[in-house]
């Protein structure tokens, strides 16, 4: 079965030679529709998007509808982080008192009410000073003695123990650090304070003012921390990151090109169809409505690392076609018969390799793969016609500028030092070729094996700066210096100094009629023999808060309603079993009837209860202790909460990194061995062009543990990524290898192969190496990572390509054709002369291509 696929490349080089400007006109004229769509485009930023759909983030979802009033204002919080040697003493208490109510008399802050220890103490020095002008009074006229006294008799009581560091000392009356807590209630035209975490939320420029407000009237150390200041982080790193990116990609890449092209036209050329492509595929983005994620920041590198790889490859085999005495039109369509088919097979496995992330359960992932397979498409159009095109257009009216022209020699000579260079692979491949696949062969398995040790990670901050940005970023000047980042300092600092408030916690959504007798005792007895991974009490009770335990606190407050609990509990375990409608209406009415409305939901369907758990046991072990105790429910409850969300996403992002390589490769496969078997009747090929590419992906994959890089929202693409990149390199070894075989011996035609082609690839490998690799320069520490592995795939499959890829065509050789030495199509016997003795890539024409 073969495909004569000859007519549709002859009417492209029909189109590229003969109608050259009206091609450029209409690549233009698209690039104009396309750039129209860049307006459009939205930013989505943090953790949010990767939670769509996952059961546990459903969950809680529901319960932030169903636990809060639907037509009420949207309450947001902010905190107030101070730090003092002791935050306990007169002044900072006074500090932190001033603090709440700078920001309570700005209109602007919506504050609803304030909260904090130096609150508690003032109250208790005096229990009538209800405001904050009233506690602060109270303070100042109180002396230091009295304060000490005060700390002392709350020390017990854990509304005040919990907004202060685990260093407070009971004695000496001393803590250094507390937060205080503002509410605010935000009107419907302004929203709610959401999670903070789509890089859009309402509490930001609250929170950002509050900052300022505090700055400017008080000499204290607060810092105000909140979803604003953490959604507003989110933002600004992608932004900062790609100010910084995206001017040292251009350098790099555009020095590089000047290298591997070596003439001003060419450069423009290829700079401008670089230019194309990005504004085609983000134009893309924008008419589709497909929001830009933090994970699209890599989408720019991965264009320009295919399509400098197209643009060498067209332009060096061009010339080579020129060096042999060609004319312009001649050489054009001698080059692109062969790189229209190339860029074809390259483009359809390399958006195979993008497209197997369509498998994933994270939409982040799936939109990643859309745009960047959409991109890819995009780069083949524009490279394979476009450019070409534009070249023919360029070089018949080259001696009509004043425009010098380099050189216009290919890259990579017979005879050179790079030519033999490159060639090493062949010669290995000539005498043990055999020996080479085996040792691949091991290799891939051992470093196959080694990268099962992989880790897999998803936190809030991999979207967010480090602590400390590098110096070297720092230093860099406006607009291109980073911003001042904290978020990621304070998160660190509250888990290292409040471990008793900041511990983790996990949540079990119910759904069931909550006015059903057993409801509460259900809820009692999950509770009983807790996991070991929960905080339990002396009695094996897991620590938890739930609308059974507001009733038994409020029990003990109400002898009234005490009774009413006796009443209706037939095992006098404190837990009500009867007329539990009566239960609810008297909390609803009672001064808790706010803080049961928190665990109960209005229709009294669902319920949620809050476990602690202990600081030292990790998001896995929380979320398998989770779900043991939500299954005690019986298929009516959900393990939920931030830990057990982020512990999903962490597991779909193994998973999605293991399907979209396993799909990658199968898809590939099969790919490879059909379009083989259609435009050239060689199945078996396809396996053969497979080879490189698994020991490079074994590499890579032994690599990220090697380095301690861990599968999260970034590298999660990085396997599927290297069979799309990677195939690029090995694809253009194989078709350049069989239209060489057909006209020359084994051996001879390898070895053509690799030196007209491993010149191309060789710049293609540095220039995308380089352009991707400073991603390192990111402010985002895992966008560095992603760049680094990027980087090290396309260096894998160059190498991958010029070593072990030889070697397996030999052997692939012996097995389909009887004689090495005859070209494929020629009777045995009839061998060519020049078979024997071959000529040099520019013995006929001299240097720099020959005439022009």
């Amino acid at each position: 079965m073969r495909l004569d696929y000859q007519r549709f490349v002859d009417w492209a080089d029909d189109k590229i030679v003969n109608y050259s400007t009206r091609v450029i006109l209409t690549f233009l004229l698209v690039t104009a529709v396309f750039a129209v769509g860049l307006g459009g485009v939205s930013t989505e930023a943090g953790t949010q998007q990767f939670a769509e759909d996952i059961p546990a983030a459903n969950a809680l979802e529901r319960i932030e509808n169903e636990f809060l009033p639907v037509f009420s204002p949207s309450p947001g919080s902010t905190q107030l982080v101070q730090k003092d040697a002791n935050v306990l003493s007169k002044q900072s208490l006074l500090a932190m008192l001033r603090a709440q109510e700078a920001l309570e008399d700005r209109n602007d802050m919506y504050v609803s009410e304030t909260s904090s220890a130096a609150s508690v103490v003032a109250q208790t020095i005096d229990p009538s000073a209800t405001t904050l002008e009233e506690q602060i009074i109270a303070l100042e006229r109180a002396t230091q003695t009295d304060v000490r006294r005060a700390v002392r008799e709350n020390a017990d009581n854990p509304g005040f123990t919990g907004t202060l560091s685990n260093d407070f000392n009971r004695k000496a009356a001393s803590a250094s650090s507390t937060i205080g807590v503002v509410t605010h209630d935000l009107p419907q035209d302004v929203g709610g304070g959401g999670s903070g975490q789509s890089g859009d939320s309402p509490m930001t420029p609250i929170q950002n003012q509050a900052q300022r407000i505090i700055d400017a009237e008080l000499d204290a150390d607060i810092t105000v921390f909140g979803s604003g200041i953490i959604a507003d982080e989110f933002g600004t790193v992608v932004t900062d990151s790609l100010l910084i990116v995206t001017p040292a990609a251009v350098l790099l890449i555009v020095g590089f090109l000047v290298v591997a092209y070596r003439d001003l036209l060419d450069l423009l050329l290829g700079v401008i169809s670089l230019g194309m492509a990005v504004i085609w595929t983000f134009g893309f983005l924008g008419l589709a409505g497909i929001p830009f994620n933090q994970i699209m920041i890599s989408v720019p590198p991965l264009l320009l690392a295919v399509g400098i790889d197209f643009g060498i490859h067209a332009i060096n085999r061009y010339r080579e076609d020129r060096a042999t005495g060609l004319d312009v039109e001649e050489a054009m369509t001698v080059a692109t018969d062969q790189l229209l088919v190339a860029f074809f097979i390259v483009t359809g496995t390399t958006v195979i390799g993008f497209l197997s992330n369509l498998a994933s359960d994270l939409p982040p992932i799936r939109d990643f793969g859309i745009v960047a397979g959409v991109g890819i498409i995009f780069t083949f159009l524009i490279f394979g016609i476009f450019l070409p095109a534009a070249k023919v257009w360029l070089d018949r009216r080259r001696y009509d500028w004043p425009i010098p022209t380099f050189s216009q020699s290919p890259i990579g000579e017979e005879g050179s030092a790079l030519g033999e260079t490159l060639s090493v692979g062949v010669t290995l491949a000539r005498y043990v070729p055999i020996v080479v696949l085996v040792l691949a062969l091991v290799f891939s398995a051992g470093a196959g094996a080694y990268a099962t040790g992989v880790d897999t990670s998803f936190t809030q901050e991999d979207f967010l700066p480090p602590e400390e940005v590098s110096p070297l970023l720092k230093s860099l000047p406006e607009p291109f210096a980073p911003s001042d980042y904290g978020v990621v300092g304070t998160l660190n600092f509250l888990e290292d100094k409040f471990t008793r408030t900041q511990g983790g916690s996990v949540t079990i959504y119910v759904e069931t009629r909550m006015e059903n007798d057993a409801a509460l005792e259900r809820i009692y007895r999950a509770g009983q023999d807790p996991p070991e991974e929960f905080v339990s009490a002396d009695d094996r009770r897991a620590e938890a808060t739930s609308i059974v335990t507001i009733i038994q606190d409020y029990a003990e407050q109400s002898p009234e309603f005490a009774a009413l609990v006796e009443r209706n509990d037939r095992n006098d375990n404190g837990v009500p079993d009867d007329n539990l409608p009566t239960i609810y209406r008297e909390l609803e009415t009672s001064p808790v009837g706010d803080r049961a409305s928190e665990y109960l939901s209005e229709d009294r369907r669902s319920a949620r209860i809050v476990y602690s758990v202990s600081a030292d046991v990790s998001d896995d072990e929380a979320t398998v202790a989770a779900r043991e105790v939500a299954e005690r429910f019986r298929g009516d409850a959900t393990a939920t909460g931030n830990t057990i969300v982020f512990q999903e996403v962490s597991d779909l992002i193994f998973e999605s990194a293991v399907t979209s390589l396993g799909l990658a490769l199968g898809a590939t496969v099969i790919f490879l061995v059909v379009i083989y078997w259609v435009l050239e009747g060689l199945p078996s090929l396809g396996v053969a062009n497979l080879a490189p590419i698994v020991v490079s992906v074994a590499a890579v994959a032994g690599t990220m543990r090697a380095l301690g890089i861990s599968f999260n929202a970034f590298t999660a693409t990085i396997l599927s990524l290297t069979i799309g990149l990677g195939i690029d390199y090995s694809v253009h070894v194989v078709h350049r290898f069989i239209d060489e075989r057909r006209e020359r011996a084994l051996i001879p035609a390898l070895r053509r192969t690799v030196i007209g082609t491993g010149g191309a690839l060789l710049s293609s490998m540095a220039t995308t190496a380089f352009g991707i690799g400073v991603l390192v320069l990111a402010v985002l520490s895992v966008l560095g990572q992603f760049g680094v592995l990027t980087a090290i795939s396309i260096i894998y499959s160059f190498l991958t390509s010029l070593l072990v890829l030889p070697s397996a065509l030999v052997v692939w050789d012996r097995i389909v054709n009887d004689d090495p030495d005859v070209p494929m199509g020629h009777p045995t016997g009839e061998t060519p002369e020049e078979t024997v003795a071959e000529p040099s890539l520019d013995e006929s024409n001299g240097i720099d291509g020959g005439p022009l």
